[in-house]
């Protein structure tokens, strides 16, 4: 391995993938809600 730094823990690289998976998320919430036309709860069967 050519890079030795730790992957784990609050560092930049979790928090980048983090943000991203997060974002991947809300968008594909938004998507199904509008495809649905009920809320994420509602899907749940919470609302």
């Amino acid at each position: 391995m050519a890079d030795s730094t730790s992957r784990f823990g609050f560092v930049a690289f979790a928090e980048t993938w983090n943000g991203r998976l997060a974002m991947l998320g809300f968008v594909i919430g938004l998507a199904t809600e509008l495809l649905t036309g009920q809320g994420i709860l509602g899907q749940v069967g919470l609302g």
